[in-house]
């Protein structure tokens, strides 16, 4: 077919540089095959990724999440920070998946741009590798999509998918959980992805120093710290003792995510004395003048991830998490409900 037109034109003249996308796929060959575990049958590369599940399943369940990073990501393009975003996307997903008992088994990734940076894009998927090496899972495929004139200079958004198994018979729904048990809160490692929106507008009003020291650290660490990821340990637990009911405290706070795991009877009450504000959300409460209902519905405020254990189960389950490395507080306790009374009370 002869081209009519005198004009000669290409994909990479549209903005799509085919050849920046092929440097990007062996750039970050490696941080994949880092991840690798068994059950990949093919990864990278195909036009889809194939996983065999466990024989170890007698009546397997495939459990799955998707999930993104949120206006985080203006901050990283902001601060011209790209290493762990990708750890914060692996970390909504595989601990989405985590409460109801499934065991990460792969992730993929979707990175779409205006135009591709190759040195970027790797630096976000390599953050990717990280997260899932943290989860267990295998980054087992993904799309980098690169769309002229859809996003500004500079600017990317992402996208992660992750699929888990669980035995049929150990699904973790939140029937069990009864008045009397143990509500457990496992410390975040910061705001994690949830409620950027509010924290750039903080920003915005006060305008700190965001290379200042802020306990010890520059405020833009504090800022990006990436979303803890709690896999490993909780999936020990998991194997250890009865865990009636996790909770992954993401968009709506401790107040709107643990009803979700609560039959219509139950309310968690909280003591909030039980931890303490972690200095990064005083600082933007005291600077957003954000009210104590506010914080508890947007942020994390400290607790990451909620465990719901039985009253004879919790002294174990706090040791065993603690060897682990996590650090957990004994924050509430289940009780019966009053009337309509919303099922997360904060006292």
């Amino acid at each position: 077919m002869n081209p009519t037109s005198n004009v000669s034109l290409s994909y990479r003249d549209a903005g799509v540089d085919i050849d920046a996308g092929d440097a990007l796929v062996e750039a970050i060959k490696p941080y994949a095959k880092r991840t690798m575990r068994e059950g990949v049958l093919a990864g990278l590369g195909g036009f889809g990724a194939m996983f065999e599940i466990s024989k170890k399943y007698k009546e397997p369940v495939l459990v799955s999440g998707t999930d993104g990073v949120g206006t985080k990501l203006k901050l990283a393009f902001e601060l011209n920070r790209h290493d762990t975003v990708g750890i914060d996307l692996v970390a909504m997903s595989v601990n989405d998946i985590l409460v109801q008992g499934a065991e990460p088994l792969f992730f993929l990734d979707y990175f779409a741009c205006g135009k591709l940076d190759v040195a970027t894009a790797a630096n976000v998927i390599k953050g990717i590798a990280q997260g899932c090496e943290q989860a267990g899972c295998a980054l087992i495929g993904g799309e980098t999509a690169e769309m002229p004139s859809m996003y500004p200079d500079g600017e990317y958004d992402l996208a992660g998918f992750a699929v888990g198994a669980v035995e049929k018979s150990q699904i973790i729904d939140g029937t069990k959980i009864a008045a009397g048990d143990v509500v457990l809160g496992l410390a975040s490692s910061g705001v994690h992805s949830n409620g950027y929106s509010l924290v750039r507008k903080i920003i915005d009003v006060s305008k700190p120093d965001l290379n200042g020291d802020f306990h010890g650290r520059p405020l833009a660490d504090v800022l990006m710290a990436p979303t803890r990821i709690y896999v490993k340990p909780l999936l020990a637990l998991m194997q250890t003792l009865e865990v009636k009911g996790m909770v992954h405290i993401t968009g709506g706070g401790l107040v709107e995510n643990i009803p979700r795991v609560l039959q219509p009877g139950l309310v968690a009450e909280l003591d909030s004395t039980s931890w303490t504000l972690p200095p990064l959300f005083q600082w933007l409460q005291q600077h957003g003048g954000v009210a104590d209902a506010e914080m508890h519905r947007v942020f994390n405020c400290g607790i990451g991830m909620t465990v719901i254990v039985s009253p004879e189960n919790a002294a174990a389950a706090i040791a065993q998490l603690e060897a682990a490395g996590e650090q957990v507080y004994t924050i509430g306790k289940i009780r019966a409900r009053v009337g309509d009374e919303h099922q997360t009370v904060v006292v």
